[in-house]
């Protein structure tokens, strides 16, 4: 019996010494969490004491300016009807590979008379054949086209209908500082009336590589495709800008956005229904582009015989003020300019060698302008020039570089008085026409024009 526990003890030990080794060098250990405690943060003082925000003068409530605007903007549809050219059908026979094809494009406007007039930008009513406006409460309506500015990406429609309509103020873009809050109102993605909010941040932004719009109001609202001719309001409801652009990679929002400022906008309306195309204003000199200071801008020249020479104004001047306003660079100056009409009276600040000078010039009106993609500079005749030629419209011609013009010895002399049997009654107008039959759209054509000799000839591009 001694000898069976002997065993069995023996056994035992055995046993209790491998499982020993075992849990010794064999098996890793194993940890088992059963609560996870935060570890508490620490405080640390710092000689820093916070301001105290008077919260009572901060907007955190929006809703009465979104209340005030989202009835007045409205969705926007043009429809185009456009040739396409398609190789492959001319190549087995189908015709000669060209057809029309409807295209539909859509985009924002803002009512700002009861009556029906509304502003969106150029382009998103440009080259359409039919636009039709959405308001707020669904309701659907014909829009007919005012007037349009390609130059500052404006233009004026008109709705007619036997109620008055939600409309918009006004307000002065002037007077919004960097950092001010504002709300975008639009129809992105046919989103009906989205409003979203941001500050101003920056002004009289000038984007690279735009040659039409140079004193853009940027912000950080959102704004997305479809916003295109949307309001840009302040806190108190009023139109400041049109939004027009966005900067981006993909074609979505990624945090900048720019508008045309409102009293741009209200220029170009007014001079839409008053005269039929925009009135720009200039002062008579030129720019020295290699001024590089911190700020103003300096003149290069002076134009002989300029309202800006009879007041006094000389070259080497730098502008710093337009009526009270800043003038930081050439934008700040030309946003100013666009926003006022040829005689106009302006008080400008110079700096003269150091000394503050105020001088008051009469604005003159541009009458000549330049359609680069034709290389023709263009006049409005006078009205003894056209007593001259017995005609009552027409621009004429004061220079050309296009190879046409000169192969054809068409030059300085000879008048155009009409474009597609269109009459032409300024040169801004025949610009902005020639601009659109560039040589890139391959579009054709035809140009009437006087001779130097009184005689009327045709040309067809």
């Amino acid at each position: 019996m001694k000898r069976i526990f002997g065993i069995i003890g023996v056994a035992f030990l055995g046993g209790a010494t491998a499982l020993g080794g075992y849990k010794l060098f064999v098996e890793q250990p194993q940890v088992v969490i059963e609560k996870s405690v935060e570890p508490q943060l620490q405080t640390v003082k710092a000689s820093y004491t916070p301001a105290v925000l008077n919260t009572s003068s901060v907007p955190t409530d929006f809703t009465d300016a979104a209340e005030k605007t989202v009835n007045t903007v409205v969705h926007v549809k043009n429809t185009a009807v456009k040739e396409v050219y398609n190789p492959f059908e001319e190549f087995f026979g189908r015709g000669n590979g060209r057809s029309k094809r409807e295209q539909v494009g859509t985009g924002s406007g803002v009512i700002i008379s009861s009556d029906g007039y509304i502003v969106t930008n150029n382009h998103v009513i440009d080259g359409a054949t039919d636009i039709e406006i959405t308001l707020n409460n669904r309701k659907k309506l014909k829009a007919n086209l005012i007037g349009a500015d390609p130059k500052n990406d404006i233009a004026l429609l008109k709705i007619e209908t036997d109620m008055e309509l939600p409309f918009i103020t006004f307000g002065n873009s002037d007077n919004a500082k960097i950092g001010e809050w504002v709300l975008a109102v639009g129809n992105p993605y046919n989103l009906n009336s989205t409003v979203t909010a941001g500050i101003v941040s920056a002004k009289g932004r000038d984007l690279e590589g735009n040659t039409n719009i140079e004193s853009f109001i940027q912000t950080d609202a959102a704004v997305n495709p479809g916003n295109s001719g949307g309001a840009l309001v302040n806190t108190r409801g009023e139109l400041i800008g049109i939004n027009t652009a966005i900067t981006s990679r993909t074609g979505s929002f990624i945090g900048y956005s720019f508008a045309v400022p409102s009293n741009i906008t209200k220029k170009i309306v007014d001079d839409l229904l008053e005269y039929g195309n925009v009135q720009e204003a200039i002062i008579g000199i030129n720019i020295d582009a290699s001024y590089n200071q911190i700020e103003g801008v300096k003149i290069g020249n002076i134009d002989e015989g300029s309202e800006a020479l009879k007041a006094g104004l000389r070259e080497g001047d730098v502008i710093t003020k337009v009526n009270n306003v800043k003038i930081a660079k050439f934008s700040d100056l030309k946003g100013q300019l666009t926003a006022k009409r040829p005689g106009e009276l302006v008080n400008l600040t110079v700096d003269r060698n150091g000394t503050e000078l105020t001088k008051t010039v009469k604005l003159s009106k541009r009458d000549s302008f330049i359609s680069e993609s034709f290389g023709i500079e263009l006049k409005d005749l006078t009205e003894e020039e056209k007593e001259k030629r017995d005609i009552s419209y027409g621009v004429k011609i004061l220079r050309t570089s296009h190879p046409a013009f000169k192969q054809f010895k068409v030059g300085k002399g000879y008048v155009i008085t009409k474009i597609n049997n269109k009459e032409i009654h300024s040169a801004s107008e025949a610009k902005n026409i020639l601009d659109t039959y560039s040589p890139r759209t391959r579009k054709r054509f035809i140009l009437e024009m006087i001779s130097p000799t009184g005689q009327v000839e045709r040309y067809g591009f």
